[in-house]
């Protein structure tokens, strides 16, 4: 199974059609159409089902879908870091949730870019899991794990600051009156919570079994719940600053009571080998967490 097998089977599998991918690939359809019976033959599989108007996955294809955007993913990052010249110049990629205290993070980046006009910071967004599963596959160099989380198999450095639990409502909410938020306050309230969340278990300890009474929603990323709050849906649990709620939003936040604070870390592979921007973004970050205040 090679690089360009798999880049075929790709655009086939974008395309859901052999002549739309033969196009795009500029060669012909019955060379195409060779190539991916050679691959299903090597596989012992079949990857498509080949239908009158489009051609679609099959389990196993959709398996060396997801398999094979993560071997070209981590293929072109190493070709990056080997192409990448003497100086500090490439790629750096970091994964993380949605977090105010990511702005560390983003300070930091902008520092080392303007010292390093070579540096290209590749940032993606998700949860925990996602993070955690992307960094152990190698496809990028560091994570922004929120706690708590697994960071036994990881080297991790905590950042500084802490990100402050809480519930985002509209300001008309009676709800709104109030300086902080108690578990028996949503007790009977549409809650809208996130997927990630629902592992916490300081949140789950927090809200004492109240929070299952009455879920209207989950949510992947908190600018989605946003949207939901402000049709009236519900009150959405998460983290503050991330949405901006000042001056005369009708949306605004409302700390938890009992206080409910998480820690972030950035995570990265132990025995990790980086490349040499990643190396030295690594080492910017420990100079700059050494000199920090620590609340």
């Amino acid at each position: 199974m090679e690089i360009r097998e798999l880049r075929y089977f790709l655009a086939i599998a974008r395309e859901q059609s052999i002549s739309k991918a033969a196009e795009g690939l500029y060669m012909t359809q019955p060379s195409l159409s060779r190539q991916m019976q050679n691959l299903e033959k090597e596989l012992g599989k079949t990857l498509f089902v080949r239908g009158s108007k489009k051609i679609e996955l099959t389990e196993a294809g959709y398996l060396l879908k997801k398999r094979a955007e993560e071997m070209l993913a981590l293929y072109e990052k190493t070709q990056a870091e080997l192409a990448a010249p003497e100086e500090c110049a490439g790629e750096i990629r970091i994964g993380g949730g949605e977090s105010f205290c990511v702005s560390f993070i983003a300070r930091l980046a902008t520092k080392m870019q303007r010292e390093n006009a070579g540096v290209l910071f590749q940032f993606y967004s998700g949860d925990t899991q996602d993070v955690s599963e992307k960094l152990d596959k190698g496809l990028i160099d560091f994570g922004i794990l929120v706690e708590p989380a697994d960071l036994g198999r990881y080297e991790y450095l905590r950042l500084p600051e802490k990100d402050t639990w809480g519930v985002l409502m509209r300001r008309d909410s009676p709800l709104a009156q109030k300086e902080c938020v108690t578990p028996q306050d949503l007790t009977g309230k549409p809650l809208i919570r996130s997927m990630h969340a629902v592992k916490n278990k300081e949140l789950s300890a927090w809200f004492c079994g109240e929070e299952a009474q009455n879920v209207a929603a989950t949510y992947n990323l908190l600018y989605n719940a946003s949207l939901l709050v402000r049709e009236g849906m519900g009150y959405a649990v998460g983290l503050d600053k991330i949405i901006n709620t000042e001056g005369d939003d009708s949306l605004c936040f409302r700390p938890l009571s009992p206080a409910l604070e998480s820690s972030l870390a950035v995570a990265w592979k132990k025995n990790q080998i980086f490349s040499r921007p990643a190396q030295k973004f690594l080492q910017m970050l420990k100079a700059e967490l050494s000199a920090a205040p620590r609340g």
